[in-house]
């Protein structure tokens, strides 16, 4: 029995020269970890989103560190160095999936689970000692996140939520305003809110369309009677 448990614990044993020389190759490979999960993170913090730079940096680093010990555990005689590592895709999925949320008839969080999990593939990356393949990975994530999102939205192809808020002392008349320029639009009015501060009538709405939609929506608005003043909010976390 004692010759058996021995054999099991047998590759978790490491004297202090083999500690060493892994702390030695860890320590370059983490570092280089913890940059590309914070300049990913970073574009992230600076849009607000829920992912910033400590989600990506740690998610980034903790894939390097199971990319590394995976053929250390594993040992000389191991069958499967790739064995901790190979799990990695897994338990991003599983973290990725609390980032999405679906609400009536739309989904956010879609960009941002998809980040952290290429994020978790560069800490592979940096695990295994591939640095320009890291660097490019972590380049070309920060590029189709920030630019890409840009030319979305100037072409006019994506369709993202905005809440209308239009603001005035006579509910009925804002009403009817409204309800014309959505009709003139071509748009359904769904989800009104009503309420009042004071003498102030608020009235509030989503809208998903294209940047091009909400621009002549926001301008017919505008100009209808009984609008004062017309406010436009977007959501954060929609990507």
């Amino acid at each position: 029995m004692t010759t058996t448990l021995g054999m099991l614990a047998e590759p978790f044993q490491f004297d202090r020269l083999e500690q060493l020389v892994v702390a030695n190759g860890v320590i370059g490979r983490l570092l280089m970890a913890c940059a590309m999960g914070a300049l990913v993170g970073l574009q992230r913090e600076l849009n607000r989103k829920s992912a910033g730079v400590r989600t990506n940096l740690l998610i980034c680093m903790g894939a390097a560190f199971f990319t590394l010990l995976s053929p250390v555990l594993a040992g000389e005689t191991g069958s499967n160095k790739g064995q901790i590592a190979s799990n990695i895709v897994q338990g991003i999925g599983f973290l990725g999936a609390g980032l999405i949320l679906h609400n009536r008839s739309r989904v956010s969080g879609l960009a941002s689970a998809a980040s952290i999990w290429v994020v978790a593939s560069i800490g592979v990356a940096c695990g295994a000692g591939l640095y320009a393949a890291a660097a490019a990975g972590a380049l070309i994530v920060i590029v189709a996140m920030e630019f890409v999102g840009f030319l979305e939205l100037r072409s006019s192809v994506k369709t993202y939520p905005v809440t209308y808020e239009a603001r005035g002392s006579d509910p009925p008349r804002m009403l009817q305003s409204i309800l014309e320029a959505m009709d003139h639009a071509g748009q359904r009015l769904t989800d009104v809110q009503t309420d009042a501060i004071g003498d102030l009538q608020r009235i509030s709405f989503p809208l998903a369309a294209t940047r091009r939609q909400h621009e002549r929506l926001n301008a017919e608005l505008t100009a209808r009677p009984g609008i004062d003043r017309l406010f436009t909010f977007r959501d954060p976390e929609d990507d």
